[in-house]
């Protein structure tokens, strides 16, 4: 099962708002989801983003994929530099070793 980090539209007529979610692949976009990470509200200035960091830590740790928005929120947030450093910081340290 390939796990991504996605939207999910929610709101009525000219007025969306977006869930942040962790769902499988294969399902559809405002369909079954795993867990929601956090909201996303574009109307407002500027656009309003609630993100729970550890949770998208711990799904993208366990290998999840992020959407190419969600991928940008991340960053914004510092989260995808956190994984970064901590891979590069693991091989460091193993080629240390040798």
């Amino acid at each position: 099962m390939s796990v991504k980090i996605r939207m999910q539209r929610v709101g009525r007529h000219n007025l969306a708002s977006y869930r942040i979610v962790v769902a499988d692949s294969h399902s559809p976009r405002d369909g079954r989801f795993i867990e929601i990470l956090g909201t996303y509200d574009p109307k407002v200035n500027p656009a309003k983003i609630v993100l729970d960091d550890e949770k998208a830590y711990q799904w993208l740790k366990k290998g999840a994929i992020p959407s190419d928005t969600v991928r940008s929120f991340l960053s914004q947030r510092g989260i995808l530099k956190r994984i970064h450093e901590e891979k590069f910081v693991k091989k460091e340290t193993k080629t240390e070793d040798k």
